[in-house]
Protein backbone atom coordinates (compact mmCIF):
# COMPACT_ATOMS: atom_id res chain seq x y z
CA UNK A 1 0.00 0.00 0.00
CA UNK A 2 1.25 3.80 -1.07
CA UNK A 3 2.23 6.22 1.79
CA UNK A 4 -0.44 8.20 2.00
CA UNK A 5 1.06 11.84 1.25
CA UNK A 6 -1.87 14.29 1.27
CA UNK A 7 -1.80 17.58 3.07
CA UNK A 8 -3.94 16.71 5.45
CA UNK A 9 -0.97 14.26 6.75
CA UNK A 10 1.64 16.47 6.56
CA UNK A 11 3.39 17.52 9.28
CA UNK A 12 3.00 21.14 10.84
CA UNK A 13 6.35 22.99 10.77
CA UNK A 14 6.20 25.85 13.00
CA UNK A 15 8.04 28.97 13.13
CA UNK A 16 8.40 30.59 16.55
CA UNK A 17 10.21 33.99 16.72
CA UNK A 18 12.19 33.70 19.52
CA UNK A 19 12.29 37.42 20.47
CA UNK A 20 8.56 38.10 20.37
CA UNK A 21 7.10 34.75 20.48
CA UNK A 22 5.02 35.14 17.05
CA UNK A 23 3.70 31.63 16.08
CA UNK A 24 2.99 30.64 12.92
CA UNK A 25 3.03 27.15 11.08
CA UNK A 26 5.05 27.66 7.76
CA UNK A 27 5.47 25.89 4.51
CA UNK A 28 8.25 26.56 3.19
CA UNK A 29 12.14 27.25 4.52
CA UNK A 30 14.38 28.74 1.92
CA UNK A 31 15.06 31.21 -0.98
CA UNK A 32 12.62 30.08 -3.85
CA UNK A 33 9.19 29.03 -2.64
CA UNK A 34 8.06 26.68 -4.81
CA UNK A 35 4.50 28.31 -5.01
CA UNK A 36 5.62 31.87 -5.83
CA UNK A 37 8.05 30.90 -8.72
CA UNK A 38 9.17 34.11 -9.92
CA UNK A 39 10.44 34.86 -6.54
CA UNK A 40 13.77 34.52 -4.93
CA UNK A 41 14.63 35.89 -2.14
CA UNK A 42 17.33 37.47 -1.05
CA UNK A 43 18.04 34.97 2.25
CA UNK A 44 16.46 31.91 3.57
CA UNK A 45 13.23 32.39 4.87
CA UNK A 46 10.15 30.85 6.86
CA UNK A 47 7.52 31.74 4.17
CA UNK A 48 3.70 30.47 3.72
CA UNK A 49 1.07 30.84 0.74
CA UNK A 50 -0.49 34.30 1.46
CA UNK A 51 -4.21 33.70 2.39
CA UNK A 52 -5.21 36.95 0.89
CA UNK A 53 -3.75 36.91 -2.58
CA UNK A 54 -5.45 35.39 -5.32
CA UNK A 55 -2.21 35.03 -7.49
CA UNK A 56 -0.71 32.47 -5.09
CA UNK A 57 1.38 35.14 -3.71
CA UNK A 58 3.75 34.36 -0.76
CA UNK A 59 4.40 35.96 3.07
CA UNK A 60 7.75 36.38 4.54
CA UNK A 61 7.51 35.30 8.41
CA UNK A 62 10.76 35.48 8.98
CA UNK A 63 14.62 33.92 8.71
CA UNK A 64 17.56 33.03 11.21
CA UNK A 65 20.16 35.59 12.51
CA UNK A 66 23.44 35.28 10.82
CA UNK A 67 25.26 35.71 14.21
CA UNK A 68 23.25 33.78 17.06
CA UNK A 69 21.30 31.49 14.68
CA UNK A 70 17.88 32.13 16.27
CA UNK A 71 14.78 31.86 14.74
CA UNK A 72 13.70 35.69 14.36
CA UNK A 73 10.54 37.30 12.74
CA UNK A 74 10.72 40.43 10.15
CA UNK A 75 9.00 42.50 12.75
CA UNK A 76 11.24 46.03 12.69
CA UNK A 77 10.97 45.34 16.69
CA UNK A 78 12.63 41.83 16.42
CA UNK A 79 15.43 42.21 13.50
CA UNK A 80 16.77 44.23 10.59
CA UNK A 81 17.79 42.86 7.29
CA UNK A 82 20.82 44.33 6.21
CA UNK A 83 22.87 42.36 3.60
CA UNK A 84 22.00 39.82 6.43
CA UNK A 85 19.33 39.24 8.66
CA UNK A 86 20.28 40.63 12.11
CA UNK A 87 18.05 39.79 15.53
CA UNK A 88 18.01 43.12 17.71
CA UNK A 89 20.16 41.87 20.33
CA UNK A 90 22.96 40.88 18.40
CA UNK A 91 22.46 44.36 16.44
CA UNK A 92 22.61 46.00 20.27
CA UNK A 93 26.30 43.84 20.68
CA UNK A 94 27.57 44.55 18.16
CA UNK A 95 26.88 48.46 17.13
CA UNK A 96 30.12 49.80 16.31
CA UNK A 97 29.79 47.45 12.81
CA UNK A 98 26.42 48.94 11.49
CA UNK A 99 26.27 52.04 9.74
CA UNK A 100 25.17 54.97 11.92
CA UNK A 101 22.43 55.57 9.73
CA UNK A 102 21.29 51.86 10.82
CA UNK A 103 21.81 52.79 14.04
CA UNK A 104 19.80 56.33 14.33
CA UNK A 105 17.29 54.43 12.44
CA UNK A 106 17.07 51.87 15.34
CA UNK A 107 16.86 54.71 17.59
CA UNK A 108 14.31 56.01 16.05
CA UNK A 109 11.69 53.18 16.11
CA UNK A 110 13.11 52.32 19.71
CA UNK A 111 11.60 56.48 20.65
CA UNK A 112 8.46 55.71 19.00
CA UNK A 113 7.72 52.57 20.51
CA UNK A 114 8.68 54.31 24.43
Amino acid sequence: MAADTSESTAEKLTFTCASCGFECNYEYFGKKPPFSKSVVLLEDAFVIRDPFSPNAGHLTLGGRCCLCTRHICISQTCSIFYTERFCISCVQKNKEEFPDEILKDLQKKDSSCS
